[in-house]
């Protein structure tokens, strides 16, 4: 078995254990562990964790796009100064607490990132009016962080655009009818699959204690 053969297993058994709704439903209870907590360590601890995570449900991650973000993040922290100097580049000052600031946000974001591709599918469907929009909204986010590859910094905009043409049309992107609307199955969670995202959960909230007391 080859490793995209491998990663495809995982996704199916991904696809067919949960539904997203399960999967929504685990991301508003895990959360909240990410964002309320001032633990930079502890952040980093979780941002691994749902990296490990999306690894497992197979999904592609590149590292280069994970630490672009992480890097840029920091960079436009560090331009309003703050903190104790560490060291001066010409004019521009690195201080501690813009340092911290930033590296705090760019983990928090980056574990944000790969919980939702973990949690929100572009099947997703949430009942009423404004949970139609917040559904429809995480599923157009669940299918461009699905076909980031194909956006390029050369023709940033355009493909963006041709992107969100194709997802307007209602025919899926490059014709795949699993992402277009109304299309997408509607899974029932296993069993088996509400114990996994428990222990999801239960992990995740668990893994706070040792690290902030």
């Amino acid at each position: 078995m080859t490793l995209e053969q491998f990663r495809l297993k995982r996704q199916s058994v991904y696809l067919r254990l949960f539904s997203a709704q399960a999967l929504a439903a685990t991301a508003l209870v895990t959360m909240p562990t990410l964002l309320f907590n001032p633990s930079l360590t502890y952040r980093i601890v979780l941002f691994i964790y749902f990296w490990f995570l999306a690894w497992l449900c197979g999904k592609k991650n590149n590292p280069l796009i994970t630490v672009s973000i992480i890097f840029f993040i920091v960079v436009f922290n560090l331009i309003v100064p703050h903190g104790q100097i560490l060291f001066s580049v010409g004019a521009f000052r690195i201080t501690s607490g813009a340092l911290a600031a930033g590296v705090h946000r760019a983990v928090t974001l980056a574990g944000l990132i790969m919980l939702s591709r973990v949690t929100i599918r572009h099947d997703l469907k949430l009942p009423g009016l404004f949970g139609e929009l917040i559904g429809e909204s995480l599923r157009l986010f669940a299918v461009i962080m699905s076909q980031r590859h194909r956006i390029t910094r050369k023709n940033l905009i355009a493909d963006l655009d041709a992107m969100m043409i194709e997802l307007s049309s209602g025919d899926g992107i490059g014709g795949d009818e699993s992402y277009s609307r109304g299309t997408a199955p509607s899974a029932r969670t296993k069993p088996a699959g509400f114990v996994i995202l428990a222990a999801v959960a239960l992990l995740a909230w668990l893994a706070n204690s040792p690290l902030t007391n």
